[in-house]
């Protein structure tokens, strides 16, 4: 995989933001602090920041913030947590959470980069508060609709038989009647951590498997943590089983709401986890985006996606 991204760099500001609820979100910002505003939505649900994507913003053009979404990564309390409880946790939560650290850091108007799930909340926030955007890099497009989280949680399957008969078969008889993220869901809050710690291992081995068509792919070394794990796979199962609490095709029906907002959509011929006729659908509707395909990458990375984030924000880096 080619990696064009900026080199390492400290933030030069961070803290935790309290965002009500009883939740803390932590964030951060590196770069220039007087450069243009972008913020980076992560993915997963669940994934965190991590000092590596500080890289993808030009350190003398932007000031970048990053943040750990609820339950995740340095924000508290952890989705791990013995008495984690999500309902305070939900896309709602989420958006109304950029809205105030926004408003905390008082910036009026930023750049968005959303990669994976990260590009589900960037949609969502966009629609919501289309004023406060000045432009969009959304890579890895998802819209967290039912029909991805089927494709992703079964129809998948087809592709990959024998991983996805171990991820079934994982799900005891009595849950077997629910669709697999309201089943892992609860076993993730099983009272028995084995099953909880199992539950956690076998749906990021699914995750590992369904992105596994990038070139070069290597297994998330994250997944070895169980802490980790299980935060994830908490949230992800959160989130999928409730559709990311959003309408169906919500965000696709309503993507005319950011035709005054310029965007560039990057999606990878192998992407199998977020098929790419999702990011298509968008773009016959936003029609102030581009949408990139990149002919050598899947969802878990590879050829030049990494470049092509980076040269599209630095189309907006001067703007």
């Amino acid at each position: 995989m080619n990696d064009d991204r900026f080199p390492p760099i400290e933030p030069h500001d961070s803290g935790m933001l309290d965002v009500g609820d009883g939740h803390c979100v932590y964030w951060e910002c590196s770069g220039n602090p007087e450069g243009k505003p972008v913020l980076y939505i992560h993915g997963g649900p669940g994934s965190g920041v991590t000092p590596g994507q500080r890289r993808f913003f030009d350190p003398s053009a932007y000031r970048a913030v990053l943040f750990d979404q609820r339950g995740c990564g340095r924000s508290r309390p952890l989705a791990s947590a013995l008495d984690a409880d999500l309902s305070t946790n939900t896309t709602a939560h989420l958006l109304a959470d950029i809205e105030r650290l926004r408003e905390f850091l008082g910036i009026q108007r930023w750049i968005i980069l959303g990669i994976s799930w990260g590009t589900t909340l960037a949609l969502a926030y966009a629609q919501m508060f289309p004023q406060r955007i000045d432009a969009m890099v959304l890579a890895l497009v998802t819209t967290t609709s039912r029909r991805d989280v089927k494709w992703i949680t079964t129809d998948v399957g087809r592709i990959f038989p024998r991983e996805w008969h171990r991820f079934a078969s994982a799900v005891p008889t009595s849950l077997r009647n629910l669709p697999l993220a309201d089943a892992y869901a609860a076993l993730l809050f099983d009272h028995d951590p084995a099953i909880r710690d199992r539950a956690a291992s076998e749906w990021c081995a699914w995750e590992d498997t369904h992105i596994s068509l990038a070139p070069g792919h290597m297994p998330n070394p994250r997944y070895n943590d169980p802490d980790f794990r299980l935060q994830f796979a908490r949230l992800v199962t959160h989130y999928w089983r409730h559709a990311a609490f959003l309408e169906e095709d919500q965000l696709v029906h309503n993507a005319e709401k950011l035709n005054g907002i310029p965007g560039i959509m990057i999606h990878g011929r192998y992407d199998i986890s977020s098929p790419l006729d999702v990011a298509f659908n968008i773009s016959q509707r936003w029609r102030a985006s581009e949408l990139r395909v990149i002919d050598d990458a899947g969802h878990g990375g590879g050829g030049t996606l990494l470049s092509a984030i980076i040269n599209s924000l630095g189309q907006f880096s001067t703007k």
